[in-house]
Order: C-alpha cells, then structure tokens, then sequence
C-alpha cells in the first residue's frame, strides 16, 4: 500500500437518536456504567444496523444472498472515484447514466464509486434530507454493473430513492451482481475536489445480518 499523507472521516456519527430510516425505530444510547457510579463508563445501544454510515450486503434484498459476514473482507478497499454532483443533482432527482459518462474512463474494474450530492452536510429530521435525497436510478445502476465495480457509496440516507418505495431498481441491480452499498457517508469538499482516494469501509462482523455499521475512511 502507498504511503498516505492524509485521511478523511467520511462517516456520520451515531448517538441517542440520530436521523435514521424513517419507518425504523429510533436509535437509543444508554450508559449501563457510569464512572461516578462504576468507576468506569459502558454504553449500550439499541439500533438498526442500516442507521448512521453502512454498508448492504445482498441478503438485504436477496433471501439467498451473502450476509455481511460471509462476503471477503478484502472487498471492502481499494481505489475509489468520487463522482462531484454537488449543485448539478437535486432533491428527489434520480442519478442518470448521463451524470456518469464523464467518468466512464476512470470506473474500471474493480472500482469504488462514490457519488458526493451534497446531502451529507443537510444530515438533520428536515423533509429533503429524511425523505428528497438523490439517490441512483436503476440504469445507472446496470451501468456500473457493467463495469465490474466491486463497490458504490452515497452521500445520502440511501442508495434508491424514498419514493421508488425503498429503492429496490439499484438495490436489486448492484446487490444482484454482489456490489456492496455503502449509504449515509459525508465526504468533505477539500477530498472531492481531489477526485480520487483509497477507501477503507469495513463493517462490523454481524453473523447473519443484511448490513452492517461502518467506519469510513479515505485516504490520499
């Protein structure tokens, strides 16, 4: 691996209800130990494991398909793309192919794409961030499936849009062809004007789920 002079934090933080998928129960922190009490501090957490930046493995929508414990670790860094959408994609507007041509020289195989809309700084219980985010539309998707990527990230509560009804077109297009999903991620300006870095987004090791918590991290 190269030698990296910077990293960047591209995850959104997790902490006693937090933004979430809106029809799922919100998320609870509490202290099970407190030092005042214990002489030591311990949370716990109660959360879905699709809340705050996470990946989706195949069985989120496909019964037979990998949970995030089975798929290779290996699989989760590399070499990524940062698509810069900011101010071109609007609320509720679906990513075409169109927006992605421009780049179709730089997502080869093996390619990470992250898509940066500018809908990680609005993370907050506003309508446009819980409910009219961007999102990929099910074309784009089969064209990055095309290209053999082996992983695709949003800036966003999610990779599909609210409206499609969970956002099955890109869901089941990229999960079918066993691209992960990384959603909920913020990438910061500075690293999109740079275009590019190594990502590392390994999730947790949930025996059996369909997604996984991640820390994101970008490295350049």
């Amino acid at each position: 691996m190269a030698a990296y002079k910077k990293f960047y934090d591209l995850s959104q933080p997790v902490y006693d209800h937090c933004p979430g998928w809106p029809t799922y129960e919100p998320t609870v922190v509490r202290y099970e130990a407190t030092y005042e009490k214990d002489r030591f501090n311990a949370e716990q957490i109660r959360l879905n494991s699709h809340t705050g930046t996470h990946t989706d493995a195949p069985f989120h929508f496909y019964p037979e398909g990998e949970t995030i414990d089975q798929m290779d670790v290996s699989l989760f860094q590399g070499d990524a793309v940062i698509v810069d959408l900011r101010g071109i994609i609007q609320a509720k507007q679906g990513i075409e192919v169109s927006h992605l041509e421009a780049y179709a020289d730089r997502i080869q195989p093996g390619s990470i794409v992250l898509f940066a809309t500018g809908w990680g700084a609005k993370r907050s219980f506003d309508q446009e961030y819980m409910y009219d985010w961007p999102y990929l539309t099910g074309s784009a998707a089969d064209w990055l499936k095309a290209r053999k990527i082996k992983g695709v990230g949003i800036d966003a509560m999610s990779m599909g849009g609210w409206y499609e009804g969970t956002g099955r077109p890109c869901h089941e297009s990229l999960l079918a062809g066993g691209i992960w999903i990384l959603e909920e991620i913020n990438i910061p300006d500075e690293l999109v004007e740079i275009g590019q870095c190594y990502l590392m987004a390994f999730p947790i090791c949930l025996k059996g789920f369909s997604g996984a918590p991640v820390r994101a991290i970008a490295a350049v």
